[in-house]
């Protein structure tokens, strides 16, 4: 999964701030408990967020199922000079050498755990490798984005040499949105097409304190994204920040 789209994911997602995010979610883990000396990066992708911390000085670990994306993560700390560790690892088959004293899984990446009972998995093993009375900080796609923004939309992304069509089919009975992506390379006069198709799923703010609860989370604040605000109506992406308490 991801093979095609860890190629152009960097490409598609140039908008996206790692900066700045990982500041903001530098500042809730020292609002909340502290900053992490030893961070699990959950589908840490390309090393976007695992890099940032790194270049914080925090020892990371970026745990990802997609070697096509770790092989582009590791390039790019060897290119920055940093030691981070990359596993190939689904998140709910998770296994560490030892604990970690922070954990963040961002980008909506636990929507794309699309099966609920993968979902509770993941969110234990998370917390099985978390120290007690540590944060784990993640984010997903709301209800209203899943329904409203993706819905059955078509995007279309032209990026020069790369040119994308992005189309999603959505079902209101298991909110889930399956994503049909087909990308045209130029090369030369012509274009090279591949495609990726892959499905995200928007949970119930009860599913996922249901679940968490089950791991062993607890759930201290939930923030409209990249704010300190509570969720509204038109809330496109949900911040949790979580605290393991047993």
């Amino acid at each position: 999964m991801y093979n095609t789209f860890a190629e152009f994911y960097d490409e598609l997602t140039y908008d996206v701030d790692y900066k700045k995010r990982t500041a903001y979610l530098i500042k809730l883990f020292k609002k909340y408990d502290k900053m992490p000396t030893l961070l699990l990066d959950v589908a840490c992708g390309t090393g976007g967020f695992s890099n940032e911390f790194a270049k914080q000085g925090v020892e990371v670990i970026g745990a990802d199922m997609s070697e096509e994306m770790l092989n582009i993560a590791r390039q790019r700390s060897m290119e920055n000079g940093l030691d981070v560790l990359y596993l190939c690892q689904k998140a709910e088959e998770l296994d560490l050498f030892g604990t970690v004293d922070g954990a963040v899984c961002c980008l909506d990446s636990l929507n794309h755990i699309t099966d609920y009972k993968k979902l509770c998995k993941a969110l234990c093993k998370i917390s099985l490798f978390l120290e007690k009375d540590r944060l784990f900080i993640f984010d997903v796609n709301t209800e209203y984005k899943h329904r409203e923004i993706l819905g059955d939309n078509v995007f279309v992304m032209d990026r020069g040499d790369l040119y994308c069509v992005w189309a999603n089919n959505y079902t209101e009975k298991n909110k889930t949105v399956d994503i049909s992506l087909d990308f045209f390379v130029k090369q030369g006069d012509s274009y090279l097409r591949e495609s990726e198709d892959f499905s995200e799923r928007a949970y119930t703010a009860e599913e996922l304190e249901k679940a968490l609860e089950k791991a062993g989370l607890s759930v201290i604040e939930i923030f409209d994204d990249m704010t300190l605000k509570p969720l509204n109506d038109k809330s496109q992406r949900a911040i949790y920040v979580t605290k393991k308490v047993k």
